[in-house]
């Protein structure tokens, strides 16, 4: 790592005066700042992609992923881990999350566990990591102990490391598989990072694991086919999905689904090949829950 001070804890000169401005010229700021979360996103799109990638192989293999941060880093990576299994089913027990200080994190801060290498080191192993796991650890700072230790804890046993940072040439994206910068700069706010340094970590965040779901075949087209319909928002939606991808009416597609325990993806593959649900399930397991192989 090199000694230059981190463009993130820079103090942008444009905004020495913000307290001085008016509300509506603040929130400006602030919303027009966010644009270089966007950009900075674009620019690591093809190391975003390379993570996901590497990541589909160790999940066909059986692998967890396991999200590592502290703060609002480590916030984010719960956040990403717990919709994982409501919007395309991934199970619970394989999309993990270690924040520094604990579930108490979550709602307020831990006084210096961000600080500490080796409770990150210990959180990881009692999770019992294998080389089939993908560990992703997130840091505006690239810098922080606890989320080293983590990745010194999946170095041990080989997983995947996917480092995830607002500053380049830090140990956060030099001492793993796949480093993903986020050149976000200095805040509106100095030292705010859950800004636009946030904003780009949820955008690289959820890029990663979508595109890591379409590639385990959670997608069928566009279409979100591997959805929990566990209210009533979602067994709506359940419905409509069925209707785009197969073109049939409202109530068609509702009795498909009603056959099959509201499983998009059986509904799909009962009306387009004329299957009851217990012959159209058994496709779809037999080619992994993939809608086109099922189809094709």
């Amino acid at each position: 790592m090199n000694n230059r001070p981190l463009a993130t804890e820079k103090i942008n000169e444009a905004y020495r005066d913000l307290e001085t401005r008016t509300t509506l010229q603040i929130v400006q700021a602030l919303v027009d700042d966010q644009l270089h979360a966007v950009q900075a996103a674009q620019k690591a799109a093809p190391q975003i992609a390379r993570a996901a990638e590497l990541a589909a192989a160790r999940m066909l293999r059986g692998g967890r992923l396991i999200y590592v941060g502290a703060g609002t880093s480590g916030r984010l990576g719960q956040l990403d881990a717990s919709e994982l299994p409501p919007t395309f089913s991934w199970p619970r027990e394989r999309a993990l999350a270690c924040i520094a200080g604990g579930q108490e994190a979550l709602w307020q801060a831990v006084e210096g566990a961000e600080d500490d290498f080796e409770a990150g080191r210990r959180d990881v192993l009692a999770l019992q990591p294998t080389q089939s796991d993908v560990m992703v650890g997130i840091a505006a700072s690239g810098t922080t102990p606890y989320p080293l230790g983590a990745f010194a804890a999946a170095r041990e046993v080989e997983a995947l490391t996917i480092g995830i940072a607002n500053n380049p040439d830090t140990p956060m994206v030099v001492q793993c598989e796949v480093g993903i910068v986020l050149d976000t700069g200095p805040e509106v706010i100095s030292g705010s990072t859950r800004l636009k340094a946030g904003t780009a970590q949820k955008i690289a965040l959820n890029a990663f694991s979508s595109t890591l779901m379409v590639c385990l075949g959670k997608v069928y087209g566009n279409l979100m086919v591997d959805v929990q319909a566990t209210n009533a928002k979602l067994l709506a939606r359940a419905v409509r999905l069925t209707m785009a991808a197969t073109g049939v009416s409202e109530d068609k597609a509702r009795v498909a689904l009603e056959a099959c325990g509201y499983s998009v993806k059986t509904a799909i593959v009962m009306l387009k090949k004329g299957l009851d649900g217990e012959a159209a399930q058994a496709v779809v397991s037999r080619v992994d829950g993939n809608v086109r192989r099922a189809l094709d």
